[in-house]
């Protein structure tokens, strides 16, 4: 009758709502992209001199 007592958590097993799922999704996709962008500048800044890599 113990198991009466424990009340069950929400866990792994209780699906998520789809807009949850897409927010995950699209807070995960914005870390990659901020990180390759970091990487990207990175990188650039020291192949491109200062002349080449600026536009006008």
């Amino acid at each position: 009758m113990s198991e009466e007592v424990v009340p069950q958590q929400a866990g792994p097993t209780q699906p998520k709502g789809l807009l949850q799922q897409m927010e995950e999704l699209m807070a995960a996709l914005n870390a990659d992209l901020s990180a390759l962008d970091a990487d990207l500048q990175s990188a650039g800044a020291s192949t491109v001199p200062a002349e080449e890599g600026e536009a006008g």
